[in-house]
């Protein structure tokens, strides 16, 4: 039951307001003994013709509490308790009925929603910079299919570019064949790091970069096999990271897909008059728009990402119709997609208000910053088998003798950095922390897998409750905090897609769990005091796993059953 919407009904009946309204006044109070919901009588000062007190005083005699355990007016609120044992029963039945479907909704059926996010560059390191973009498309993806979204998800590879140009001349130059058969991105980053410290000391390779890049974009057989080679070999390399996180895309489509639907966009634009000339360049004017001009063509007749973009949004809405078309990329690319989509708006194109940009910020060392041209860079690779090993030797010092406890390493390991990335606002900067990371008693992942997993210890120990089953036991304070939390879920995942915003699951599920745990230094399970009682509890302690495992899986984090 929806429950805000039921005290909103019981108000209507008393009030002249509409529906929409009262539940928009509707709140939640700070304390739990203040109720679990409240109204604020303000607003009917001036249709009533008396103090908001005495309004609320006035409604707490006319308002009907069937349903409820009572009606409190406190000062100018109305504040309504709801009934313990019917919200218990109520709750804690439909999770366990429902399982790993809980939460889930059908409001997507019949969109499709695009959603681009990785997008790592081709023969560059898969740092750690791009598990943001990584993890929280990832996570959008799990969140909206579980609301019945058809989700494309799209790996927009930056595989074309002037440092394609580069990264040949670099190859022809100073190239190890035997470096790059054995470890392809090392050697690539190490001569692609070589031909910016020369670059600086020689301006010429530039020019040479860029006559190289203009022959890969017009087809040349030498540079279009290195190109060729370099993407596979990143590929291959990319996919270990991708496996071990668990991510999966539907297309690879990177810029490169796009080379020869430009020409039809450049086009497009010119035939809208919106193509202006500035300095040998081809660009759209967005000054009336307080933005800088989207630059469509180079002085030199090179294409920009700005036109791959154009082509790519084009391209999408051609072949997936989509309902929403959704970019993870960091916000310091924040203006360059207000101008993507401005430009679009400007070609005629009414669905531009569906192209959405998911903004996030920095990764941050408290030591030190990190440079791919300098060659300063953290493999992601190399950090998530750092978090695993780390992981194993807690485990080690703790409970050596946990079966497959090199299993449990790597969900615990791999998901404290995946919880950690997606703890917190997208937008706001993470400074990496080992310590805090790993930490088992913080906010952090494996304080909340811990937590389902001392939850399915208590089951195993004491079963799943029998028949004898008496919700009412169910009334203390930490208890029905609990369940109140679990009845939430919905509305953490709605919150989630509206805000396009993976940390509110991240927070809800620490929240989860820490009122488990509360509840569970609190009270007895196993020496209750009668067996109504310890099977309800049990019922709450199944439902809790159930709803931690949903919500974790949401953000791609997987449960371990011991610890």
């Amino acid at each position: 039951m929806d429950y805000k919407a039921y005290i909103a009904e019981k108000i209507k009946a008393n009030v002249d307001m509409d529906l929409e309204e009262i539940m928009e006044l509707i709140e939640i109070p700070p304390k739990a003994d203040m109720g679990d919901y409240a109204f604020p009588c303000f607003k009917l000062a001036k249709v009533f013709r008396k103090a908001p007190n005495s309004i609320a005083e006035e409604l707490k005699t006319k308002i009907n509490s069937e349903g409820l355990e009572r009606i409190e007016n406190l000062g100018p609120y109305l504040n309504f308790f709801l009934d313990k044992s019917v919200v218990a029963k109520e709750i804690i039945e439909k999770v366990l009925k429902e399982g790993d479907k809980y939460g889930s909704d059908t409001t997507g059926n019949g969109k499709k929603v695009v959603v681009e996010y990785s997008s790592p560059n081709i023969a560059k390191p898969f740092h750690i910079g791009h598990l943001s973009t990584t993890v929280i498309g990832h996570s959008l993806y799990k969140i909206l299919n579980f609301e019945g979204y058809d989700v494309v998800r799209i790996n927009h590879l930056g595989d074309w570019g002037t440092q394609f140009g580069k990264l040949i001349s670099a190859y022809k130059r100073w190239g190890n064949e035997e470096a790059l058969h054995s470890e392809p991105i090392n050697e690539l980053l190490r001569i692609y790091v070589k031909f910016h410290e020369e670059a600086e000391k020689d301006s010429s390779l530039d020019d040479e970069a860029r006559m190289h890049f203009k022959k890969l974009e017009d087809g040349c057989e030498e540079e279009t096999a290195l190109w060729d080679r370099f993407r596979s070999l990143s590929l291959k390399e990319f996919s270990k990271v991708y496996n071990m996180l668990g991510v999966d895309f539907d297309y690879y489509t990177g810029e490169s897909f796009y080379n020869d639907k430009m020409d039809a966009i450049i086009d497009d634009i010119d035939k809208k008059g919106l193509l202006e000339e500035s300095n040998g360049a081809r660009v759209v004017m967005l000054d009336k728009y307080n933005m800088p001009p989207c630059l469509v063509k180079k002085s030199d007749g090179a294409t920009i990402y700005a036109t791959r973009d154009l082509a790519a949004a084009t391209y999408r809405k051609k072949t997936y119709d989509f309902y929403k078309n959704i970019y993870v990329v960091g916000t310091p690319q924040a203006l360059h997609f207000k101008q993507i989509f401005k430009t679009l708006e400007l070609m005629g194109n009414e669905w531009a208000k569906d192209c959405v940009h998911v903004g996030f910020g920095l990764v941050k060392f408290q030591d030190r910053s990190l440079s791919t041209r300098k060659g300063e860079v953290l493999f992601l690779e190399d950090l998530l088998n750092q978090a695993v090993a780390k992981t194993l030797e807690v485990i080690n010092e703790k409970n050596p003798d946990l079966e497959d406890k090199e299993d449990v390493a790597k969900k615990i390991g791999i998901g404290a950095v995946v919880f950690a990335y997606l703890k917190n606002n997208r937008e706001r900067d993470i400074i990496f922390d080992w310590k805090d990371m790993l930490n088992f008693d913080g906010e952090t992942g494996p304080y909340v897998q811990y937590t389902y997993a001392r939850g399915k210890s208590i089951l195993r120990k004491l079963g799943y409750g029998g028949e004898k089953i008496d919700y009412s036991k169910l009334n203390s304070k930490e208890e029905f905090e609990l369940i109140k939390l679990l009845g939430a879920f919905k509305d953490a995942i709605e919150s989630a897609i509206d805000k396009y915003e993976p940390s509110i699951i991240t927070r809800y599920v620490l929240e989860v769990a820490k009122a488990f745990n509360k509840f569970y230094n609190s009270y007895s399970i196993a020496n209750c005091e009668d067996e109504e009682t310890k099977n309800a509890r049990l019922k709450m302690v199944e439902a809790t796993c159930d709803v931690v495992k949903n919500a974790l899986d949401l953000i791609g984090v997987n449960v371990v059953e011991k610890m």
